[in-house]
């Protein structure tokens, strides 16, 4: 054997084993990829995604997706080669597991957490595309969840609607939180719930919050509505977050109201959305841009915030369009599929 070929044979056996041992490493991070996309003016399971009882509703034409990102699993560790192949690959992130995962967190907490924020999107998104209709949708304060020891455990229960804290009618759960802080701990609350139709009134003692002392009694409000139609979501369970409220929004509107709202065209997007219709940031946009120009949209829909991440999104030629509102989400879709996007803005990535 020659020297250069002893050479070599030592270098690649040194590189096998440097591969070998970086395999072992594990890191604190996680890979975020290009996750599958739904069309929520199509069917899942046999069942149209958006189903509605109470109200007319419209054919439609075209395909809406939702758009998702994969993620490293809570209960799964990522190691060097991985992160490095994933950082080659332009349409993949690594990004730091605490902002994904906080410490601690298991995988069927993550599982529980992102179902809830799911759950949110969607009630948001049915609230925002009804009052964009015309509808009044009436606010009220619901037990979200009662912590198990607490003053307020066997007391009240998930589902009861907060009428009044102390005599004082509640409409938003910051109302609840004042009334009850406004005491001193070991005082006496009031509360009027409406339990499946009843009414029924409550004294809760309070107890000291262990931070920093504060009354509290120990459940969760939460923001609720009264619907005056019934609307009915269905997805794959295994999607999760609060990302996919502004295309639920915008797939809702469109099944109850006359006319094709898409006409036959291929549109994207993303974006988290309020009772109000107001279009929020969310993680992965890049990934998500991704996702939607491998499966051959034509238009992206991303909220404002997101627009300047966006610069590094694999587009190709679909075109990347900044929301701030349902309006304007639904503005920019009847503009594009007329052909008048001239005045469209456009994020970076376009």
């Amino acid at each position: 054997m020659t020297r250069r070929s002893a050479t070599l044979a030592v270098a690649g056996a040194l590189i096998v084993a440097l591969v070998a041992v970086a395999s072992f490493f594990n890191l604190p991070y996680v890979v975020y990829s290009p996750g599958p996309v739904e069309d929520t003016l199509g069917e899942w399971n046999g069942q149209q995604v958006i189903r509605v009882d109470g109200a007319d509703t419209f054919p439609t034409e075209g395909v809406l997706d939702l758009t998702t990102v994969g993620v490293t699993s809570a209960d799964a560790e990522l190691d060097l080669l991985t992160a490095l192949r994933a950082w080659l690959d332009p349409d993949r992130a690594v990004v730091p597991r605490e902002l994904v995962y906080p410490e601690g967190t298991t995988a069927e907490q993550s599982r529980q957490q992102n179902a809830a924020m799911l759950a949110n999107s969607q009630q948001n998104a049915e609230v925002a595309a009804l009052r964009k209709l015309g509808y009044d949708v009436p606010e009220k304060v619901v037990v979200d969840a009662v912590v198990e020891g607490a003053p307020a455990d066997g007391v009240l229960e998930p589902g009861d609607v907060v009428v009044s804290v102390d005599g004082t009618p509640v409409a938003a759960p910051e109302d609840v939180v004042d009334a009850v802080t406004a005491h001193e701990p070991g005082e006496t609350v009031q509360f009027v719930v409406d339990r499946d139709g009843e009414q029924l009134t409550e004294d809760i003692t309070t107890i000291a919050a262990d931070d920093d002392g504060r009354a509290l009694v120990g459940f969760q409000p939460t923001p609720g509505f009264d619907l005056p139609v019934d609307i009915q979501i269905g997805i794959d369970d295994r999607i999760g977050g609060p990302s996919a409220g502004m295309i639920f929004a915008v797939a809702i509107y469109d099944t109850l109201t006359p006319g094709a709202l898409l006409d036959g065209k291929h549109i994207a997007g993303t974006g988290e959305i309020t009772a109000d219709g107001e279009v929020g940031p969310i993680g992965g946009i890049q990934q998500k841009i991704a996702a939607a120009n491998h499966d051959g949209a034509e238009l992206f829909l991303a909220p404002a915030s997101n627009c300047d991440e966006a610069v590094e999104g694999n587009n190709g030629d679909m075109r990347v369009v900044p929301v701030e509102t349902l309006d304007d989400a639904v503005t920019t879709i009847e503009s594009f599929v007329a052909g008048d996007t001239e005045d469209l803005a456009s994020c970076p990535a376009s």
